[in-house]
């Protein structure tokens, strides 16, 4: 399980994994690889919790230990 992460630091891994952005758009921003968007939460003071990013990385197809190998998947 991804432990909590801060808004700067889940850009920057997802960047690593080939995401683009983050660009404005509607409510939410979203990063793009390829032809796949990913909202992604509004900055704010607190961090990302682990059941959001959870969801994040179920969405955006990157497996758990990926994510904490910090390899592309």
């Amino acid at each position: 399980m991804p432990k909590n992460i801060s808004h700067r630091d889940l850009v920057n891994k997802l960047r690593v994994f080939g995401f683009e952005g983050p660009y404005s758009g509607g409510r939410h921003p979203f990063m793009i690889c390829g032809e796949f968007k990913l909202r992604i939460p509004n900055s704010h003071n607190g961090d990302i919790s682990r059941s959001l990013l959870s969801e994040i990385l179920r969405q955006a197809g990157i497996s758990v230990r990926d994510w904490n190998d910090n390899k592309k998947g």
